[in-house]
This record gives C-alpha cells, sequence and structure tokens, in this order.
C-alpha cells in the first residue's frame, strides 16, 4: 500500500534538483498533470531550483506543441478521443525538444501557438551542456517518451471535476482513460488536490 508524505511545492521541487546533481550533461525532466494542477507553474518551480545550482535551466508547456485546429478538432471541439490522442503533439516534443536537445544541443521552446491557431515562429535554442529542460503538460507519461526523471501531479477525480472549468469538463473522460492505461511510473508522485499542501507518494 502507498503511502503519503507532506510536502510543500519548494520542497518537492528542490528533490528533483538535488537528484539532477547526479545527472549531468543535457537532461529533460517530465512534469505530468492535468491542466487543473497547473504543471506548468511547478515545472517553473523547478526551474528557479535548478538555476540556483549553478545549472541551466527552462520549462516547455505542452500547450506550445499543440496541433492545428484543423486536425485536434476534426470531429468537433469536445471529442474525448481527439483531446487523448490528436490534440497534443507529443511526436514533435520528442523530436523537437527531447532528441534534439541529445543529438544536436539545440531546442525549439514552442511549435504551434494555441489562440492564434498559427506556427509559433519561435527560434530554436542553443543548448549548454548542462541544460535542463523541464516539459510540463497533461498526459505525456506512458508516451515512450524518453524522459530522465518525471513528476506526476495527482487529482482525485472529485478534485479534478472541482478545479477544472466547467466548459472544460468534457477533457476529464480522457484524462481518466489514460491514466488507466498508462503503466509508466513517474520518478516521483505527488498528490496534488490541495497544491498549497501536496503530498509525496512513497511506497
Amino acid at each position: 500500500m502507498p503511502t503519503f508524505t507532506p510536502i510543500t511545492p519548494s520542497a518537492l521541487a528542490g528533490l528533483v534538483a538535488e537528484r539532477l546533481t547526479e545527472l549531468p550533461g543535457r537532461r529533460v525532466v517530465a512534469v505530468d498533470g492535468a491542466d487543473a494542477a497547473r504543471p506548468t507553474e511547478f515545472a517553473e518551480l523547478v526551474v528557479a531550483a535548478v538555476r540556483a545550482t549553478g545549472r541551466s535551466a527552462a520549462a516547455v508547456s505542452l500547450h506550445d506543441y499543440v496541433r492545428p485546429a484543423s486536425l485536434r478538432m476534426e470531429y468537433g471541439r469536445t471529442d474525448e478521443l481527439s483531446y487523448r490522442t490528436a490534440w497534443f503533439d507529443y511526436a514533435a516534443i520528442d523530436r523537437e525538444v527531447l532528441t534534439s536537445l541529445r543529438e544536436s544541443a539545440r531546442w525549439l521552446p514552442a511549435l504551434w501557438d494555441e489562440a492564434t491557431d498559427r506556427s509559433a515562429r519561435a527560434r530554436v535554442v542553443q543548448a549548454p551542456e548542462d541544460q535542463v529542460l523541464l516539459v510540463a503538460g497533461p498526459m505525456l507519461l506512458g508516451r515512450a517518451l524518453p524522459f530522465d526523471l518525471s513528476v506526476r501531479l495527482e487529482l482525485s477525480e472529485p478534485a479534478l471535476r472541482r478545479t477544472t472549468p466547467p466548459d472544460e469538463h468534457w477533457t476529464l473522460p480522457a484524462l481518466a482513460t489514460h491514466t488507466r492505461l498508462s503503466r509508466e511510473e513517474a520518478t516521483w508522485t505527488a498528490r496534488w488536490d490541495h497544491p498549497a499542501r501536496p503530498a509525496l507518494r512513497s511506497r
């Protein structure tokens, strides 16, 4: 039976930064969480903690890697299967962030502007030898993406329903299905029902 130990978001970010001191070179960390868990905000905490160790760090939002509206909304604006399988461009995240960082020492901060439905026109960034990138967004784990470390921000069903705006409740079945089908364990899993007072899972 897993147990949960109270922890602060800053302390959890510190754990990630501390582990990264054992992993030199260019590294990529996943922060997996539904939008309601605000994974990008936590990723920025980790960025600050990593920079405090003297290392380069930056965050990439999965919402800057959505697919064009013509693809993600092909079957309507509220299609559960599309949200789970076609909304976000996970292959592009692999290609332009993970693989490019490791093989070419370059990475692309954003691919597609979700608001304007146009190319983000972001410039490729050269990565120093100590670069750490945090990729943050929903349903990242369970897709065979080669992250070095991962954090899962876990919301219970009641908390997810409470904190997700009503007009986005159509995404909840997709999130639940992905969680059920995914077998990938995160390096750290935190119960995020109350973000100011999370709890770290341990076996």
